[in-house]
Parts: C-alpha cells; structure tokens; sequence
C-alpha cells in the first residue's frame, strides 16, 4: 500500500493559541482555517500538521485527553532563532538548546496544548 501524504493531528484546547505557537515558530503557512481545525503546510509542503478543537465530535471521548506517551520532533538548521523567538513570545521553555551525546543540538518547547515539542540541529562535523 502506497502512503500518499501523512499528516500529525494535535488536540487543541485553544485553536488561537496553537495556531499563533507554530506559525511563529516555524515555517508553517495556514492551509485551512475553522472554528475546529487547521490545517499547517510547511512552507516547502514537506509537513502537515492538523490541530483539532479537542472536545470536537471527530475526536472519539477516550481520545480527548491531554497527551502522554509521544512528542513531536522539527530538524532545523539552527535552534538559536526558535529558542530566542520562543523566548521573546513567552512561550514554555522545556529546556534551553544544549548539545546531545548522539550529535544535536536540542531545545525542548511545550506546546500551548501540553504537547512536547523537540526541535534539533545536527551538530557540523560530530563524530561518536
């Protein structure tokens, strides 16, 4: 079975929120705006990333809490420019950009959702 395209859903308590978190953050165009979902296309249409109104009918009810178990992963050139901007709009810092045993540089954000986002740097010239 071929996959044509995929696509991450996060579940939103605040369509606004979210929406403002990943668009300034990083490189994401609105594809699709409602009052229960929108669709992020990356500026190169590489990623989609759909946030769902999380009390919304789509959502199944056991599928609605805050989310456990997984978080999502951005590789970029740079962390400085995410981690300074994430500053400058108050967004939660998990942990400042630091250099990983297995060659990234790391920044860990909190989503205006809960979800965990991790975004890397492949450090130039590391070996292990």
């Amino acid at each position: 079975m071929t996959i044509n395209r995929g696509m991450t859903n996060i579940c939103s308590d605040n369509l606004k929120k979210s929406k403002t978190f990943y668009t300034t953050l990083f490189d994401f165009d609105i594809a699709f705006d409602s009052d229960w979902f929108v669709q992020l296309v990356s500026k190169e249409n590489q990623l989609e990333l759909g946030l769902v109104d999380r009390k919304h009918e789509i959502v199944p009810e056991a599928f609605q809490q805050m989310p456990a178990g997984f978080y999502i992963t951005f590789v970029v050139e740079d962390v400085s420019p995410i981690f300074e901007k994430a500053k400058e709009f108050s967004f939660s810092v998990i942990q400042a950009p630091h250099d990983t045993f297995y060659g990234q540089r790391r920044l860990l954000l909190k989503d205006p959702d809960g979800t965990l986002v991790d975004v890397s740097a492949p450090i130039k010239n590391f070996q292990f």
